[in-house]
């Protein structure tokens, strides 16, 4: 069994789980009470979004990811669905736009703003009609621009490109209509070429979503499939269900041939669900548990065992729902591997899961954060459907490494100096004075510190909103935060001052030197 061997040497072996405190969690959210087996919550660096109960209509919230706290009751929504909303995802490579899927036959495309919700969301930025019944699932392509699947009621899968400038798409690209029941799961591997898909006759499938054709297909008795999920680039699959004893259950599949598990293994007798969740890069598999507190965790190898149990995260409160941050969004310092954001229904909480291996360094741990998916896009939408593959675009978590964020659509701020034709300003006939001449060294030095900060705001990336950054700072809530807020404010104008005298003053020197070497050339 995957759990017996006794001594294996890995990095992650003692790997625990840690809840963020009261302080950190969401409380207050009225998270939906649908029966279906979706995560309900989507998140990234700049916001968490969760699936909400809202009358006349389906809604789910988008709260910036530093709100945490109790929810004010009338926060706004995002409520353009005439049915419950069943599925939400953001788009991997822009942190402000959102898909969600709903009872009502559609997929709506919606744009976040960077500034605080203040009254509903109700137009989307696009609308995707082609479905004849209830959508449940929708996923983005893991490497192409705006391309996004959808699966519902009808049987079939959709693919839709966005790259588009109408505002309501009736045709998607390409229709895949190789099942014969509902699709219960989807799931691309690392290139997105290969689509595979968990439906309710049981069966397994690997298609070629261009092709619209089934390369392997499992008719597998013993193992009555709800989830699956392709394994990165180890070509394996993994799957999770029941047995013909109604025991939860895990398989391990090669993708290439489905006839038989290359593992089967039983959990537990619980009915809930089981959502797996795979990290390539540290290829460790996460199993977590829907209506327990359970998030049990492995690692991946090439040979057998092939599954290897490292432990288990226990909590005494069920989880309907579970949220996913990326890579890019994790706490480095802490050595933090990975983060999940449970649904708790029965207290309106979203409590975060820190996934972390224990180290007493606090510098940047390379071993453990190998290079990870970046969050552009290798392909346009076109490339794709033209047929080109190509694997994700990596970028390194060291902080300071380059920008790992998303296309960010903030307001940008005004420029500290503009630049001017200094021969209009300024006499080319006038001499450098003599004091000038002596600090040759003192303008070269100012000229490359004013080359160092003109660059620096190109790879700063600062969102604004009424004053104050709402993904670092929430607004404040009480007199005592409004003036630390305050007081933040007024020391970032002394230090803008500062920063524009000195930029005058190099300024100064820059024109100084053009002057002198001007006169130089004209005098031989």
């Amino acid at each position: 069994m995957s759990w017996h061997p006794r001594y294996r040497s890995s990095k992650f072996r003692n790997v625990y789980g840690k809840a963020a405190s009261k302080e950190k969690c969401y409380d207050c959210v009225p998270i939906t009470h649908s029966v279906h087996d979706n995560h309900f919550c989507a998140v990234n660096p700049n916001f968490i979004a969760v699936v909400t109960e809202c009358v006349g209509g389906g809604a789910f919230l988008v709260i910036p990811i530093k709100q945490t706290g109790k929810l004010d009751p009338h926060y706004p929504k995002v409520c353009g669905h005439k049915g419950n909303v069943l599925d939400i995802k953001w788009n991997p490579f822009n942190d402000f736009v959102i898909a969600s899927c709903s009872e009502d036959s559609t997929v709506k495309i919606w744009d976040i703003p960077n500034q605080l919700l203040k009254r509903n969301i109700t137009s989307p930025k696009k609308e995707l009609l082609g479905h004849a019944g209830r959508v449940i699932l929708i996923e983005w392509h893991p490497t192409a621009d705006n391309i996004l699947f959808s699966s519902g009621y009808d049987y079939k899968i959709m693919i839709w490109n966005l790259d588009v400038k109408e505002a309501v798409i009736s045709e998607p690209v390409k229709v895949l209509d190789a099942h014969a029941d509902v699709v219960l799961s989807m799931s691309f591997n690392t290139d997105g070429s290969l689509l595979a898909t968990a439906c309710r006759d049981r069966k397994i499938r690997v298609i070629d979503p261009r092709a619209g054709a089934v390369l392997q297909e499992a008719n597998y008795k013993s193992h009555r499939v709800n989830k699956v999920l392709f394994l990165g680039n180890m070509k394996k699959l993994f799957s999770t269900g029941t047995s013909r004893w109604n025991n939860r259950q895990i398989a391990l599949w090669d993708q290439n041939d489905l006839s038989v598990p290359l593992l089967e293994e039983d959990l537990d007798g619980s009915s809930g669900l089981l959502f797996p969740v795979y990290d390539s890069d540290t290829h460790m598999l996460y199993v977590v548990g829907k209506g327990d507190g359970n998030i049990r965790y492995y690692e991946i190898s090439p040979e057998k065992p092939y599954l290897n149990y490292l432990m288990e995260y226990r909590s005494h409160l069920p989880q309907k729902g579970i949220g996913m941050m990326p890579k890019r969004g994790l706490d480095v310092s802490s050595c933090e591997i990975f983060r999940f954001y449970k649904l708790i229904p029965t207290k309106g909480l979203i409590e975060p899961i820190s996934m972390i291996v224990p180290r007493r360094s606090e510098s940047y741990q390379e071993d453990i954060y190998p290079l990870t998916a970046a969050a552009q896009p290798a392909l346009t939408a076109q490339q794709w459907l033209n047929g080109v593959n190509k694997g994700p675009l990596l970028v390194s978590l060291r902080p300071g490494s380059g920008a790992v964020n998303s296309v960010p659509q903030c307001l940008e701020p005004e420029p500290l100096m503009k630049t001017t034709d200094l021969s209009q300003q300024q006499g080319w006939g006038e001499r450098m004075p003599l004091e000038d001449k002596q600090k040759p060294r003192e303008i070269e030095d100012g000229r490359k510190q004013l080359k160092v900060e003109e660059k620096s705001p190109k790879n700063e990336q600062t969102c604004f909103s009424n004053c104050f950054d709402i993904f670092e700072c929430p607004p404040p809530k009480t007199e005592n935060e409004l003036l630390q807020v305050f007081y933040r404010q007024q020391e970032e104008i002394r230090r803008l001052r500062e920063l524009i005298i000195q930029r005058d003053v190099q300024i100064k020197q820059l024109e100084l030197e053009i002057r002198n070497l001007c006169t130089d050339t004209g005098s031989n």
